[in-house]
């Protein structure tokens, strides 16, 4: 059995090179140094430590061995979604990223696998950059990694239909991945806009999903949500129940949100064992997957230590370690 860690994240050399030395480039970030230490600082105002764990293939392959993890899929930080972006960066962004990670990975297709990821601001062109990519990779990438709201704008939003359809038609898990670039209004304080605002953003994409009809209109669509659902799994006795006492749920031919839930894919990034055996006893262990959030420090480096502790069954423990996104990424 090979552990999969289906959730950690990428930044090209080629981007902190870019950027590096350089204050009044394209991409309106920098490279700036607090303690001796190099960080990425966003004009927008978000700074997170320029760590070689982003893009030293060593140092992957050395937390991965502590890790006991033997496959990691990666994925752009969110950062770098550059959906703010006008078309033609956002457009070289996308490329620029889904290149650079494609390189890195074809040279050790057996220990590391992609998400791609696409300028969502202008959706015929993410649909066109999902293909390419998908195309590209020869099966190396089976998932595309995408933002909860897209500049402000819902998923379940008619203008995105064109990457929706393409990712469907594909077969392509979408990872729906919170971001931002500064603070959110309200979560100033206690670093909130990531403890609160990002379960907090995933539960307001995956809830408009499964009321406003989306689900049923991509009935073959996998979606994966991040750390652990954000809210949804723990509140969906609530849902269902505004569901059964109220009109506005239903206005769009939704299905009950007891039984949509199970159409989601997890990861296991809840620091809480418990919170994971609970959704595995809710929607079912083929459909949680190990994450950590390398290298980031809101990441879980163990796991692996966590799933083997759980209270549920050693089949369990194999589809979240290994067998669930090994079926995703088509490895047996």
């Amino acid at each position: 059995m090979k552990i999969i860690d289906m959730h950690s994240h990428y930044i090209p050399k080629i981007f902190i090179d870019e950027i590096e030395g350089k204050d009044n480039n394209k991409f309106q970030a920098k490279i700036i140094k607090k303690h001796g230490q190099k960080f990425i600082s966003h004009d927008q105002g978000y700074t997170y430590p320029c760590l070689p764990e982003f893009y030293d293939r060593s140092v992957k392959l050395e937390k991965m061995s502590q890790s006991n993890v033997d496959i990691t899929v990666l994925s752009s930080a969110p950062p770098l979604f550059y959906y703010w972006a006008d078309k033609d960066l956002a457009i070289y962004m996308a490329q620029m990223v889904n290149d650079e990670l494609l390189n890195f990975v074809n040279e050790m297709p057996d220990k590391f696998r992609m998400m791609a990821t696409v300028p969502m601001g202008d959706p015929e062109s993410a649909a066109k950059e999902l293909e390419r990519i998908v195309s590209k990779s020869r099966g190396l990438a089976r998932f595309v990694q995408i933002g909860t709201t897209i500049e402000g704008k819902l998923l379940d939003n008619k203008e995105f239909e064109p990457f929706f359809s393409k990712a469907e038609d594909l077969d392509i898990t979408v990872f729906l991945h919170p971001y931002y670039v500064g603070d959110k209004p309200g979560l100033e304080n206690y670093y909130l806009t990531n403890l609160v605002g990002n379960p907090y953003d995933t539960t307001i994409a995956a809830v408009n999903l499964m009321f406003s009809g989306f689900m049923e209109k991509y009935p073959k669509l996998k979606i994966c949500l991040a750390h652990g659902g954000g809210y949804v799994p723990y509140q969906i006795g609530r849902l269902q129940h505004g569901y059964q006492v109220r009109e506005e749920p239903k206005l769009n031919g939704a299905s009950e949100p007891s039984k949509t839930i199970s159409r989601f894919y997890f990861d296991t990034i809840t620091f809480e064992k418990k919170a994971v055996e609970y959704l595995v006893n809710l929607v079912g262990s083929e459909k949680v997957m190990l994450g950590s959030d390398f290298p980031f420090d809101m990441g879980d480096e163990k796991g692996v230590e966590m799933v083997k502790s759980m209270n549920i069954n050693e089949a369990d423990k194999r589809n979240i370690l290994s067998y669930t996104a090994g079926r995703l990424l088509g490895i047996e």
